[in-house]
């Protein structure tokens, strides 16, 4: 009787093999319930197939979950694991809050170097609303058009001039966007020094934290494909 038995532990265990390395050669992560019990009975008869297919979901070969059936258990686990402790650990790690901190300080620099700027560009519109103004009354009043012609060329190239040398020095195409944004780096890195803001820890807290949720969700969507 023992022997029958030993034999009979010996054939499910090769019929296990069979479908296991059947699946193995399966590029996908989750079959259908009624393919795996297609390759189920190709490895036993009908009346075996349920029992075999009981047995590998027992054993973890595989994952049941109604009519989908999962051929990768480890990336499932794996995936929960990267997953569901997340948000634990996010809302536990002193990193996190000191993050947050950063992330806060950031935002109060930024609005400042905004308003910074704006009061910068300000000052250029009323700087140019007026030389404006005073050409056309130099031009039109008290001098003439022969004298204001060579004054207005000079100045015109005096502005092209400066605009050419900020390309140069910055590699940023000479725009008002590109002088907001120009002024606002700078104005951002002063104040940054001024309040002893560590980007360095910043950048890293917050690769930290992105490259981790990246990982979760990339795993969670190959648990889930």
């Amino acid at each position: 009787m023992t022997s029958m038995e030993e034999v009979k532990k010996a054939l499910k265990a090769s019929r296990m093999e069979i479908v296991r390395s059947r699946l193995r050669a399966i590029s996908r992560s989750s079959v259908s319930y009624s393919e795996f019990m297609q390759i189920c009975r190709e490895a036993s008869s009908e009346e075996q197939r349920m029992e075999l297919a009981r047995c590998l979901d027992e054993s973890g070969v595989v994952i049941v979950l109604g009519n989908v059936v999962l051929l990768r258990p480890d990336q499932v686990a794996k995936a929960l694991e990267n997953a569901i402790p997340l948000p634990l650990a996010s809302r536990l790690d002193p990193r996190r809050e000191e993050l947050r901190e950063l992330e806060r300080q950031k935002a109060v620099i930024d609005e400042k170097a905004k308003a910074m700027v704006r009061r910068e560009l300000w000052c250029g519109l009323v700087f140019f609303a007026a030389q404006t103004v005073g050409f056309i009354r130099l031009t039109f009043w008290e001098l003439s058009w022969d004298v204001m012609e060579p004054i207005c060329f000079y100045a015109t190239s005096s502005y092209f001039l400066a605009g050419y040398v900020f390309f140069m020095r910055t590699s940023t195409e000479l725009s008002f966007e590109g002088f907001f944004k120009r002024r606002f780096a700078t104005k951002q890195e002063q104040l940054m020094k001024a309040f002893k803001f560590d980007a360095r820890r910043f950048d890293e807290l917050g690769g930290v934290w992105s490259s981790s949720c990246a990982r979760s969700k990339k795993t969670t969507s190959t648990m889930l494909a």
